[in-house]
C-alpha cells in the first residue's frame, strides 16, 4: 500500500520507519516552474542503482507539502496520473534499498513532518551514529518518536531548534549529529542540501536553466540535461530560495569520501571528487594486472561492476577482453538484496555464460569486490560447467574485512567471507584455480590518491561507532 499525504502546520502524521543506509537523493528549486516533480523523477531514475526497494517524491504545493511513496522502482511507483498530481516549485526525492525486515512502505522516504513552524520534508542518504543518545535526550525532553528512523532524529532536532531562523536550526542540528549524510530538505520556502563534515556521502550541485538541483551523483544531472556546477563540500550546507543560493560551513573536516562509492556503488558515468569513475575503474583494472598477473586466454568481467576493471586488466596485460557472461538487464543488484535466499535466486537468473567464448579457455574473471562470496562462487561454477579450462579470479579492490556503520550496509563480520577466511581458503570454496585482490595502495592510486574512507577494508573509520 502506497503512502500519500499533504502536510501543513495543522497536519501532523509522522511515519513509522526504520533506519536507512545506502540511498540516492535529489532536490530541485525553481522560481518559475510549478511542476518540478517531473524533473526530480528523472533524477531519481538516474539514481535507481542506489536503491531499488522503494522511492518517493515530496513537493511544495502552494505552501503545503504533498508527497507520494511506495515500494518498487521509480517507473513503477510514479505513473503519469500520480506525477500529474505532484505539482509545485520545490521537490525532493529518494530511492533506497532495504535492510532485513525493512522492506515496507512506511520505511520509504522522504520523511514528511509538521511542527509549529511549518512543514518539513527530508531525504537522507547516510547513517546517524549517535542516533540512540540523541533520541534518548529528545525523549527525556518530551519528544515523541514513532519510528526507529535516524532521519526522524534530524527532523526532531530541527523542530526543537527552529525559533525564528531555519538556518540557525539546521546549524545547531548538524552540529549535534555524528555520522554521515547526503541530505536534502524542503520547507515551503526553501530547498536545503547538507553533506557530512567528512564528505563520506556524496552530494553535488547542478543547474537546469535557472533552477538549482541537488543530487547524490552527477549522472542525475546528465539525465535531466542539467549542468554540473560543483560538489557540495564536506560540512557544507546550501540554502536555496527565491533570493538564490547561500552557503554555510558546519564543522568541516578533512574529506574522507567512501571508497566503496568508487569501487562499486556509484554509476561509472558519474564524477565523484571531480574524478571520472569510469577512468578510475579502468586504472584499478590496470593496477590489478600489474599486481596479480596470470597467464590466460581471455579476460572477462562479472557484469556490470566488474566489466570496466576487466577492460583495464585486459589493456594492461595484453590478454584479449571478451564477453563471457551475459546479464539479464531486468535483474537488480544482488549485493543489496535483503536476504540470502533472494541473493541466491538473483544470481541464478541474473547471469548466463557465453559458452562459445569460455569453453576450453583459461579464463581470467575480474570482479569489483567479494562481500559474502555468494555471487562469485556461483559464477565460477557456471563458467566451469560451460567448459572453461581454468578460472583465475581477480578482484579490483582489497578484501572487505569490516562491517560499515557509516552508510554501506555490509553484513556483520561473521558474514563477510574475507573476515572469516584467507584468500587461499576462499579460492578453494569458490572453486577457482587462483584468487588475488588489488592492494589498498593499488586502489587508492587508481582513485587518485588519499581522501577516502577505507574503514570496510582496513578498519580506519573517520567516525567511531
Amino acid at each position: 500500500m502506497s503512502q500519500r499525504g499533504r502536510f501543513s502546520v495543522a497536519h501532523l502524521d509522522i511515519l513509522k520507519k526504520e533506519g536507512v543506509t545506502l540511498s540516492g537523493v535529489v532536490g530541485i528549486y525553481s522560481k518559475s516552474k510549478n511542476h518540478v516533480s517531473k524533473i526530480a523523477y528523472y533524477g531519481l531514475y538516474a539514481l535507481q542503482h542506489r536503491g531499488q526497494m522503494s522511492t518517493g517524491i515530496a513537493v511544495n504545493n502552494n505552501g503545503f507539502i504533498d508527497y507520494f511513496k511506495d515500494l518498487g522502482l521509480v517507473h513503477e511507483v510514479f505513473p503519469k496520473e500520480t506525477m500529474d498530481r505532484l505539482r509545485g516549485n520545490i521537490a525532493i526525492g529518494h530511492v533506497r534499498y532495504a535492510t532485513v525486515g525493512d522492506a515496507t512502505t512506511v520505511n520509504a522516504q522522504p520523511l514528511v513532518v509538521g511542527y509549529k513552524k511549518g512543514a518539513l520534508a527530508l531525504a537522507h542518504d547516510g547513517s546517524v551514529v549517535n542516533f540512540a543518545s540523541l533520541r534518548d535526550e529528545l525523549e527525556d525532553n518530551g519528544a515523541i518518536f514513532q519510528s526507529q528512523l535516524d532521519t526522524e532524529v534530524i527532523a526532531n532536532l530541527i523542530a526543537r531548534y527552529h525559533k525564528d531562523n531555519i538556518e540557525e536550526a539546521i546549524i545547531k542540528t548538524l552540529s549535534s549529529v555524528d555520522g554521515t549524510y547526503g541530505l536534502v530538505m524542503m520547507t515551503t520556502d526553501y530547498l536545503i542540501g547538507a553533506r557530512d563534515p567528512y564528505g563520506v556521502k556524496p552530494l553535488a550541485l547542478g543547474k537546469y536553466e535557472d533552477d538549482y538541483i541537488l543530487a547524490s551523483e552527477t549522472c542525475a544531472f546528465d539525465t535531466i540535461g542539467a549542468d554540473f556546477i560543483r560538489e557540495i563540500e564536506p560540512g557544507e550546507v546550501v540554502i536555496i530560495n527565491e533570493d538564490g543560493l547561500k552557503s554555510i560551513s558546519v564543522n568541516r573536516k578533512e574529506k574522507r569520501l567512501c571508497l566503496f562509492e568508487i569501487i562499486y556503488f556509484a554509476r561509472p558515468d558519474s564524477r565523484l571528487d571531480y574524478k571520472s569513475l569510469y577512468l578510475a575503474r579502468i586504472e584499478a583494472g590496470k593496477e590489478l594486472a600489474k599486481e596479480a598477473a596470470v597467464e590466460g586466454d581471455i579476460v572477462i568481467g562479472a557484469p556490470d561492476s566488474g566489466t570496466i576493471p576487466a577492460i583495464g586488466y585486459a589493456e594492461e596485460s595484453k590478454i584479449p577482453y571478451a564477453e563471457g557472461l551475459i546479464k539479464n538487464r531486468y535483474v537488480g543488484r544482488t549485493f543489496i538484496e535483503p536476504t540470502e535466499e533472494l541473493r541466491e535466486q538473483g544470481v541464478r537468473i541474473k547471469l548466463n555464460v557465453l559458452k562459445e567464448n569460455v569453453e576450453g579457455k583459461r579464463v581470467i574473471l575480474v570482479d569489483d569486490s567479494i562481500v559474502r562470496g555468494t555471487t562469485i562462487k556461483r559464477t565460477v561454477k557456471m563458467i566451469k560447467d560451460a567448459g572453461a579450462k581454468e578460472i583465475h579470479v581477480r578482484i579490483s579492490s582489497p578484501p572487505v574485512l569490516h562491517s560499515c556503520h557509516l552508510g554501506m550496509d555490509t553484513p556483520d563480520g561473521e558474514k563477510l567471507i574475507a573476515n572469516q577466511m584467507s584468500a587461499s581458503d576462499i579460492k578453494e570454496l569458490i572453486g577457482a584455480d587462483s584468487l588475488e585482490y588489488l592492494s589498498l595502495q593499488g586502489i587508492l592510486k587508481a582513485a587518485g590518491g588519499m581522501g577516502y574512507c577505507t574503514g570496510c577494508l582496513n578498519g580506519d573509520y573517520p567516525i567511531s561507532k
